[in-house]
């Protein structure tokens, strides 16, 4: 008994120095080796421990899983990471599910503890739960679901009333012994909690997404928690209550990051105070001068070479990196420009949003496909207080996390929200796809400025042409 405990905190601990490595961008590498290698040890100690009743069987589903597994890594893209991440977190959900409904129906058996068939009947709400609303939140994120919220007639009253009736389901089927009746009961309450999820998740949209990935990855874990108490597994409970931690304290930086409480986002409900509006003289002293002296691609001044011109003349230079950069695969030109306008004796920093992209980290894990040197990658609570004195703001494919209007106005998506204040640089050059509003909405007044430059076109290609008119 001794040396199991030992070897599952041995366990427990290596997993938990993989996690502390993500802290970095460079310890992140060593920490998923880590952390593999823990969950690794943990399939091992498993095995180990129970009998297998049917090796092959499980041998030809585990290797078709690796398989499977190892085939969607490879063909994915930079830019379907958020939907994949958020189908591996409707996988842990059916996964904690399905085994909740087989220890709860098994017959033969020693019978669950009281405890333990709770735990069951949690696990099988909240994985059904987390499966269907991981679904929906990557069907939007792959662009199958419309990205806007849909927002249902009384859709609270949904909610809660198809939450009254999962408890009053999860109570009777407590009190029901084994037998057709309670697996009748539990497929009606599977059905119900995929039901919940598929109303929670579809009014989630626009910026508001990375808090619902982070959230189902608290779930998610939650879930496989609540199954490691109904089958007595002390690894799979810690594995689990780790990733449900850890996900909620993503999800409290996503929403710090949107200055929205969480009940705001998952109900609606606006609880935040009206944001105050920013005096007009602190951003745009004369916005009728700033429209007609703006430079873009349909005014007779060529964009990039007006772009190059400010980059030679500039000093201290601050890129901020967007969803659009993922959309172009921009990220190897963007960091290459910063690389050579740190040759030309530029000091160069990248400006990352919380919630820039479509999932927590994004921005990050792009700019490190691409070798970025991290440490030039800032956080917005790090960098804001210098783009007053910076010469020149480089914005890729970012509108929302650069939006004067979140601060200037209290009646759209993102007011309120904490944002990166290129606007206060003394030139902004913007490199988008078009003039479109970002995933909010929201038009951007940023583009009227008269110190802005507007250039229009695919990330990757005129990022590529400002590059080689520095060489």
């Amino acid at each position: 008994m001794l040396t199991g405990l030992l070897v599952d905190l041995a366990v427990i601990v290596v997993l938990l120095a993989g996690i502390a490595q993500f802290r970095t961008p460079p310890g992140a590498r060593r920490g998923n080796w880590t952390a593999a290698l823990a969950l690794a040890g943990a399939l091992a100690v498993v095995l180990y421990r129970h009998r297998l009743q049917d090796v092959p069987l499980v041998v030809v589903v585990s290797a078709l899983g690796v398989l499977i597994g190892a085939w969607v890594a490879v063909r994915v893209t930079m830019i379907q990471i958020p939907a994949m991440v958020a189908f591996q977190h409707g996988a842990g959900g059916v996964a904690a599910f399905l085994v909740a409904y087989v220890e709860l129906t098994r017959s033969g058996r020693e019978p669950l503890t009281a405890a333990a068939e709770i735990a069951a009947l949690l696990g099988l709400i909240v994985g059904a739960g987390t499966f269907s609303g991981s679904l929906v939140a990557s069907g939007k994120l792959a662009n199958r679901l419309r990205q806007t919220p849909t927002v249902l007639p009384g859709h609270n009253a949904i909610l809660v009333a198809l939450a009254v009736v999962l408890g009053a389901l999860g109570i009777w089927a407590a009190f029901l012994g084994a037998g057709i009746s309670l697996c009748v009961v539990l497929t009606i309450l599977i059905v119900g909690s995929a039901a919940l999820g598929i109303v929670f998740a579809v009014r989630i949209g626009g910026a508001d997404m990375p808090v619902l990935i982070s959230f189902l990855n608290a779930t998610a874990g939650l879930a496989a928690a609540l199954c490691g108490v109904a089958i007595g597994n002390r690894l799979l409970i810690a594995c689990g209550a780790t990733v449900a931690a850890s996900g909620s304290i993503l999800t409290h930086v996503m929403c710090r990051g949107m200055n929205r409480g969480l009940a705001s986002v998952f109900t609606g409900i606006k609880a935040r105070p009206a944001a105050a509006p920013m005096a007009p003289s602190s951003i745009r002293p004369d916005p009728a001068a700033d429209v007609a002296e703006a430079v873009s691609p349909a005014g007779d001044a060529d964009p990039i070479s007006r772009s190059v011109e400010l980059l030679r003349e500039a000093r201290r230079v601050i890129v901020i990196p967007g969803y659009g950069m993922a959309l172009a695969d921009a990220q190897e030109e963007v960091v290459r420009l910063g690389e050579r306008l740190v040759e030309l004796g530029k000091e160069v920093k990248f400006a990352v949003h919380p919630v820039a992209g479509r999932m927590p980290g994004h921005m990050h894990v792009l700019l490190a496909e691409a070798e970025v040197d991290y440490g030039r990658l800032y956080e917005l609570k790090d960098i804001n207080h210098e783009f007053a004195e910076t010469d020149i703001a480089i914005i890729v494919g970012a509108c929302d996390v650069v939006n004067p209007a979140a601060t200037e106005r209290s009646d759209t998506p993102i007011s309120g929200m904490p944002i990166l204040k290129a606007h206060e640089a003394r030139h902004v050059v913007v490199c988008n796809l078009d003039e479109r509003p970002g995933y909010s909405g929201v038009a951007n007044p940023l583009y009227g400025y008269a110190k802005t430059v507007l250039v229009w076109g695919d990330a990757q290609e005129t990022i590529g042409r400002i590059r080689a008119g520095l060489s």
